[in-house]
């Protein structure tokens, strides 16, 4: 067998965790511990249940109501958490209360 290098041929050699340092490798759903697949499983439930109660506004409030267009919305609340935090923080307008 001739000697790759000799050719000037590069040879990439996986080194596992070591080989990109300060990036070690993704646990699987069976390496997590239980705390971490509770959390997983509470963080994807309130993601969604953000993203769910966003859309829906989106769908029932009318466009007077909202700053911006809805087609902007729908597409900025698929944003995990950052995006239905925006779209009820800045989205919608508020009316000042009157006496």
């Amino acid at each position: 067998m001739k000697n790759p290098v000799a050719k000037g041929a590069v040879v990439a050699v996986n080194m596992g965790k070591s080989m990109h340092k300060g990036h070690p490798r993704k646990k699987t759903w069976k390496e997590l511990s239980p705390q971490a697949r509770v959390g997983t499983i509470i963080g994807a439930t309130v993601q969604l249940m953000l993203l769910v109660a966003a859309q829906r506004d989106i769908a029932r409030r009318p466009a007077a109501e909202i700053r911006g267009s809805k087609a902007f919305w729908r597409f900025a609340t698929l944003v995990n958490f950052i995006g239905p935090g925006s779209y009820f923080t800045f989205g919608v307008k508020r009316h000042l209360a009157t006496k």
